[in-house]
């Protein structure tokens, strides 16, 4: 069996200096076994600090925003293949190069592919570092739900594909890496068989349905397999001058700290503490109209929204950027209608379209950030939309 949960490194107290590890040597220079020198590229290493990632330099990369996706993995792959980070050709292969990659949280419930779409992250993610990149996430309200037991949302795709998740990781004898990362490809080989034996179940439908909730229950529990997986990420994410979060940062989440709130999700998450009865939900990240995953603060345009309203919301906005040293901010959570698009002098970008079918089935949009200059993706790789672009010194 797979081992499923192991416990990361404490990180340094906020007094200290923050140790710092580069994610990836590919992008520096290097020197093999012969003191030639070899140069793939004359970008700097990326530099990550925090466990979970808080703090990332990623000097001179192409960064890209995905938003919410919700279980849909036909959706996630188009909206990748589109941003050229993911090859066409049905093999999963990294194609971004040094890019760096942002999913901004929500990847789990109303759709069936939802540990699909996480092992194909976490593959990207390792072959991204070969090449100088990076793919990072952020966990949303329905992560952290999730872990909490909550699973109002989940489709009953949801709960078969926990079923066959958990017989595929009991039955592997390789490490859990390697487990996770295989099976966006064996579920669909599982799918394909299943889907020819589906009149198989029958009338049993509400047997197999509890198992799946079982299932779900043990995978998604603190310490369970998945919690720990979502464990590895941050709610709230600093890449350069921006600042990646679900629903969306306050200034008394900052004077909180971020890497603070990032460590007890992460602990909590991973079930530390369960045993002497200090385990807590991290309310101010998780709970609450005003935490971290649930907050629509800037993502919310009422008709009736006045004036002085919206003033003070772009009020707020500055202030936390101003505390947290950020010139932008990117947020998921709530299906723009209208397409990926910014706010309050574009200093707050939206980027979840709905693009799940289990939501509103929109055509995938992702934003770019380049040399601080934001912009759309909306169709092919060559045809960004210039109607939404801003120019950040």
């Amino acid at each position: 069996m797979a081992s499923l949960c192991l416990n990361s490194l404490p990180v340094p107290p906020s007094s200290h200096p923050r140790k710092l590890s580069e994610t990836s040597l590919s992008s520096s220079l290097l020197l093999d076994n012969n003191n030639n020198h070899s140069t793939t590229s004359a970008l700097k290493p990326i530099v990550v600090s925090g466990d979970p990632p808080t703090f990332v330099s990623a000097p001179g990369r192409r960064i890209l925003a995905v938003g919410d996706l919700h279980g849909d993995l036909k959706q996630a792959r188009s909206a990748l293949e589109m941003a050229g980070v993911l090859s066409s050709d049905g093999q999963d292969l990294w194609t971004g190069g040094e890019t760096v990659l942002i999913q901004v949280g929500d990847i789990l419930d109303r759709g069936e592919d939802e540990i699909a779409i996480l092992s194909l992250l976490r593959s990207l993610d390792k072959q991204a570092k070969a090449k100088g990149g990076a793919v990072f996430q952020v966990n949303g309200n329905h992560e952290t739900m999730n872990v909490e037991g909550d699973f109002r949302y989940v489709d009953s795709g949801g709960f078969d594909e926990c079923n066959d998740f958990l017989e595929y990781i009991n039955g592997s004898e390789d490490d859990w890496e390697e487990t996770f990362t295989g099976w966006v490809d064996v579920s669909e080989r599982w799918k394909e068989d299943q889907a020819m034996s589906r009149s198989y179940w029958g009338p049993w439908n509400l047997v197999k349905r509890q198992k799946g909730v079982i299932a779900r229950s043990i995978l998604f529990r603190p310490g369970g397999p998945l919690a720990c997986e979502l464990a590895r990420h941050a709610v709230v994410l600093k890449v350069n001058d921006w600042v990646f979060c679900h629903g969306g940062l306050l200034p008394h989440h900052v004077e909180y700290g971020i890497e603070r709130m990032n460590k007890e999700v992460s602990e909590w998450m991973k079930g530390l503490g369960e045993n002497d009865n200090t385990l807590q939900i991290p309310f101010i990240a998780t709970r609450g109209y005003d935490s971290v995953v649930w907050n629509r603060l800037y993502s919310r345009d009422t008709p009736d929204l006045v004036d002085y309203q919206a003033k003070q919301v772009c009020s707020i906005l500055e202030e936390t950027l101003q505390a947290i040293g950020a010139k932008g901010m990117v947020v998921g959570h709530t299906p723009q209608t209208i397409g990926v698009n910014c706010k309050y002098n574009c200093s707050i970008w939206r980027v979840d379209v709905g693009m799940s079918s289990g939501v509103l089935n929109s055509q995938p949009e992702v934003l770019e950030i380049i040399d601080n200059k934001a912009r759309v993706i909306k169709s092919k790789r060559d045809r960004r939309s210039e109607l939404e672009a801003a120019a950040y010194t």
